[in-house]
């Protein structure tokens, strides 16, 4: 998603895939300076380590079970409902 709510790409998975399998596909084509995401996004080597290397910031929550709870951009992270809006509307149609 763009900082509008606009998809930029998509991935389609089977139903019982989890969401990391499309982020493996997706997260080595975004060019952005962030990328914000909910707690399921929350993999050191799958998704963290690959956008550090580009440079671009990871603003995920970390899970409950991280014995080192990262730091993440509050305040950015309030944008993710972008995101919970344009799926919300795609449950529509």
């Amino acid at each position: 998603m763009d900082t509008l709510g606009n998809p930029t790409a998509f991935f389609l998975t089977p139903g019982q895939a989890h969401d990391l399998v499309g982020a493996d596909e997706l997260l080595p084509q975004i060019e952005a300076e962030a990328v914000l995401a909910d707690k399921a996004y929350d993999a050191d080597e799958r998704v963290r380590k690959p956008l550090a290397e580009r440079g671009i910031e990871a603003v995920i929550p970390s899970k409950k079970t991280r014995t080192q709870p990262l730091d993440y951009d509050r305040f950015l992270y309030q944008a993710r409902h972008l995101v919970e809006n344009f799926f919300a509307k795609l449950k529509q149609y």
